[in-house]
């Protein structure tokens, strides 16, 4: 089996930036022409010893958090930007999605800028010909192509750029976030695009936030964290050591803003007056109740123990929260519901559903009742309802306390369905040889 080449290889990169405390100080050190001149600046690696390659016909993921130096990685890949020492190996003709239309000049109309950007590219003007009429049916935005691009919508403008840089048939396709443009027709577009290059085998270079879309398309994954490598392997794990940047990250913020001092992030958790939580917890969090019995602690954990800001779809999720007890209470009612963004409460149950009762619960006490469930959400964003009820002693239903939208998780998915559920069908199609069949 022949070995596939490389497309790019990237070897000990490094971009460093000088940053100086104001102006005067640029401005002495500029001055200083000594053999060992003072310094006045400090060295800011964006990019630190950074090593990986990429096959050809491989789509690679490089993700990390804002910061982290994924779009200047790509910009020295491009060209746009020189690095600081290491090296750059490219093996096929590149276009690029960084900034959508930076090669753009706003003087010249739609036409005459798709030739532009095909000249950067490195094509003739023969071959932009060729090409020309895909690029303009797939933009869509009609007359408008023969008009100055400063005179263009954010909307028109994203649309051609990505038109031009899509269908150019590159070898090497380099992405940053910009799958995502436009309405959801365009988007649409974009994505079966997007599809049918990686089906030709081209080369694709692909950073996004969009984990979804990193677990449905690449086939190796980076994680870069403030300029480092951290990891490298498939996408599935290299999702989960993303999300435990975060997790360790949104921890550390949380321990500073309480006053720790040890930096630990192990046991710390997220607070809101005195709700505990092991993910983040919402700003603005609706609560009320008698305080009867008083919510103190969540916990969102995956099939492995970890905490569970985002999970992908069917993945086993763990809901726990204590409840301290501060009268006595005959079988309380402990109550978990999940709420899409749109506020339309999709599942739900409590502990008298599942047939969890016959006890009472004393001043002092505390229970924690946990919640154990597949997720077959679509993907997107879902919030997190908590509450304790049942009769108080004159037999009425009471609120004892209850936390509305108090967390977020995120559902990761390939792949969604129609509606608000994935009910996991599985789909054959067959041919028929005739009618009669």
């Amino acid at each position: 089996m022949e070995q596939k080449k490389l497309a790019v290889r990237v070897q000990d990169l490094s971009k460093v930036y000088k940053l100086y405390d104001s102006n005067h100080a640029r401005f002495k050190e500029a001055l200083s022409f000594s053999k060992n001149k003072k310094q006045y600046h400090k060295d800011f690696y964006a990019l630190n010893d950074i090593n990986f390659a990429v096959k050809e016909g491989e789509c690679y993921g490089i993700i990390g958090k804002n910061g982290s130096g994924k779009s200047t990685l790509l910009k020295i890949i491009t060209g746009v930007l020189s690095e600081s020492s290491g090296s750059v190996e490219i093996n096929g003709r590149i276009s690029a999605l960084l900034e959508l239309g930076a090669g753009f000049n706003p003087e010249y109309n739609g036409i005459e800028n798709i030739y532009l950007n095909g000249q950067i590219i490195g094509f003739t003007k023969a071959e932009m010909d060729q090409k020309l009429q895909e690029i303009i049916d797939f933009a869509d935005i009609g007359d408008h192509i023969y008009q100055p691009v400063k005179t263009y919508s954010s909307g028109m403008f994203v649309r051609l750029a990505f038109a031009i840089a899509i269908n150019v048939d590159p070898e090497i396709l380099i992405v940053d976030e910009a799958l995502s443009v436009g309405d959801a027709f365009f988007q649409l577009k974009c994505y079966k695009k997007f599809t049918e290059i990686k089906k030709k085998g081209k080369t694709i270079i692909f950073v996004t936030h969009d984990l979804s879309s990193v677990i449905k398309y690449c086939d190796r994954v980076m994680v870069l964290n403030e300029g480092t490598v951290v990891d490298e392997g498939t996408a599935h794990e290299m999702v989960d050591v993303y999300k435990q940047i975060l997790v360790d990250e949104e921890m550390l913020k949380a321990n500073k803003q309480r006053g720790g001092s040890d930096g630990s992030t192990e046991k710390e958790l997220f607070s809101n007056r005195q709700l505990k939580c092991n993910i983040r917890l919402n700003e603005q969090i609706l609560e009320y109740g008698t305080k009867q019995a008083e919510i103190i602690e969540l916990t969102v954990l995956d099939a492995n123990g970890k905490a569970a800001p985002q999970i992908e779809k069917f993945d086993e999720l763990t809901v726990k929260f204590k409840v301290r007890f501060n009268e006595e209470i005959k079988d309380p009612i402990f109550a978990l519901t999940f709420k899409n963004i749109k506020g339309t409460e999709i599942t739900g149950t409590n502990t008298m559903y599942e047939g969890i009762e016959g006890f009472t619960a004393e001043p002092g006490e505390i229970y924690e009742a946990s919640f154990r469930q597949e997720i077959p959400f679509q993907g997107g964003s879902y919030f997190i309802s908590l509450g304790c009820t049942g009769l108080d002693v004159q037999g009425n239903f009471s609120v004892f306390h209850r936390f509305y939208d108090v967390a977020s998780i995120t559902v990761l998915s390939k792949q969604d369905t129609v509606g608000y559920f994935d009910t996991h069908s599985e789909v054959l199609l067959d041919k028929l040889d005739s009618i009669g069949d």
